[in-house]
């Protein structure tokens, strides 16, 4: 029988979602990838139940996760919550999405029509055994779609008690400011925008999101903090192991290449930081005033203890941003 750890609260800090009164832990646990049908489920069990003794209360899902089964990400959450973590849920901080293709048919393919987003959360539930989330997610912007539906329907969902907050994902500033304006006439309770952020991928600083974020009061989640494993040790020396994802991938084996002697310099910092080089990559998105969160991904419970130590040291020096700023240029 599983009993958590009680001194889980002991090194994690936890941030407010701009002014909302919500707190997410500076680590949380995306089940991305490595979580679904393909995965053996004491594995499963395993992470998450090390992400929870390491103070990672927030586990992120969505309705597509667990390819290629859309949806075994959540099952396999569902039973694990069934199993070990009921007596847990109300220390736990339970997010998923929908806005990709799911079902056939014109109701469930990509969309953020009412109809889409409300029998989406529906089977969600259903999948993880839950009878609310605490945030759900619009996946992102749908163009064929008013603004105002899209909003409506996440507010319904609120007032529904299926989920006690909303969010949006992969909207950019404009598209945020659109959807805001709707929810605050609503007064729905809007906290975090969850968008793609890391030393490599700095859009959402030439977009101004992290800025409008802490402007407008609501948090921000950044998935992909670690460039989809780029930005770890595993392609320091050039090479592309075998079964790596930029082994599968042709964009990542071409940034391998075109980003070697960046990551090098980039390592050798963290170096001195005491820190591996995917450490310090989640210490640096965690310092921008606008982020709330970094979600991690894991194939092992060590990677997971891996990514928690980096709480060792969170703080950078005036040179050591100067650095990172002139390596990045």
């Amino acid at each position: 029988m599983y009993c958590a750890n009680p001194n889980r609260y002991d090194e994690m800090p936890y941030r407010r979602c701009g002014k909302s009164g919500l707190k997410l832990p500076a680590i949380s646990l995306g089940l991305w990838q490595n979580f679904g049908s393909s995965v053996p489920l004491d594995r499963v069990e395993e992470m998450i139940h090390t992400a929870f003794d390491g103070g990672i209360t927030h586990f992120d899902l969505a309705n597509n996760y667990g390819q290629p089964v859309g949806g075994s990400a959540e099952e396999n959450f569902g039973y694990v919550m069934a199993r070990s973590m009921r007596v847990y849920r109300d220390e736990l901080c339970i997010s998923t999405k929908a806005g990709y293709g799911m079902w056939p048919g014109p109701y469930g393919c990509d969309g953020g029509s009412r109809k889409y987003l409300i029998s989406s959360l529906d089977q969600s539930l259903k999948r993880m055994q839950l009878d609310y989330v605490d945030i759900f997610y619009h996946h992102k912007p749908d163009p064929e779609t008013p603004v105002e539906e899209t909003a409506l329907a996440l507010d319904q969902i609120v007032r529904s008690g299926k989920a006690l907050y909303v969010g949006i994902s992969n909207y950019n500033s404009a598209q945020t400011k659109a959807i805001l304006s709707v929810f605050r006439e609503l007064h729905t309770p809007f906290v975090i925008n969850q968008p793609s952020y890391s030393m490599l991928n700095r859009w959402i600083e030439s977009d101004g999101l992290d800025r409008l974020a802490v402007e407008e009061g609501f948090g921000i989640a950044v998935f992909c903090p670690l460039q989809s494993g780029l930005l770890t040790d595993k392609y320091l020396d050039g090479s592309i192991p075998d079964g790596s994802r930029a082994s599968r991938t042709g964009w990542m084996r071409d940034d391998v290449l075109r980003q070697h002697d960046r990551l090098l310099r980039l390592n050798a910092l963290a170096k001195r930081r005491g820190q591996k080089l995917s450490q310090m990559a989640l210490a640096w998105c965690l310092s921008n005033p606008g982020v709330t969160t970094v979600l991690t991904g894991a194939s092992s419970a060590a990677q997971i203890k891996d990514n928690l130590c980096t709480l060792n040291n969170l703080t950078f020096t005036n040179e050591e941003k100067a650095e990172i700023a002139q390596i990045l240029a």
